[in-house]
């Protein structure tokens, strides 16, 4: 019996799976950031240019991307309806199917850190912060304690506004089905 994610249907194997090619990861990464539908000719020049770190990419890399998007990984993605591709009109468009293996790429923020690690630190940084002004650290002591937490709750809140818009897609997606 397949052992299925918290987040959605589809087995974690499979997901694994999923997540093993480095151009599939790319293109749920791309559709990330785009709201609605993408085509696949600019879903090919972004994977390309990543790939090589050139703009314009060569064409002969271009033709290479665009043919395994097409024939191989957009397939793969649509049969786990991870994204929806119509192969006719060459157009690509993420699904709520793709929340099951956003919480398996995005472990990370983008410093290189878990979203769990961030807040622990924040909020570790922010009791001592307090702390040490109600101890009457000098230099922070300076600095009358509410003032302290109303900071650290500023943190927390553009914290978590900022992590809520990284991961807008999901909730922009859902308005143009």
């Amino acid at each position: 019996m397949a052992i299925t994610n918290r987040y959605g249907g589809i087995p974690e194997t499979e997901i694994h799976d999923l997540l093993r090619n480095e151009r599939r990861r790319q293109v749920i990464k791309h559709l990330q950031v785009t709201v609605g539908k993408t085509t696949l000719r600019d879903l090919a020049e972004t994977i390309a240019e990543r790939e090589t770190g050139e703009s314009p990419p060569p064409k002969n890399i271009r033709n290479s991307v665009y043919n395994s998007l097409h024939q191989t990984h957009l397939p793969k993605l649509d049969e786990r309806g991870i994204v929806e591709y119509e192969s006719d009109r060459k157009t690509i468009r993420l699904t709520e199917e793709a929340r099951s293996v956003d919480v398996y790429m995005e472990v990370v923020t983008p410093y290189g850190i878990t979203w769990a690690e961030y807040y622990s630190m924040l909020g570790t940084l922010s009791l001592f912060v307090v702390l040490a002004a109600l101890i009457e650290v000098p230099v922070v002591s300076a600095v009358d304690p509410v003032l302290w937490v109303s900071a650290f709750l500023a943190a927390f809140g553009v914290s978590i506004g900022y992590q809520l818009w990284t991961d807008r897609w999901v909730y922009l997606n859902a308005l143009f089905d």
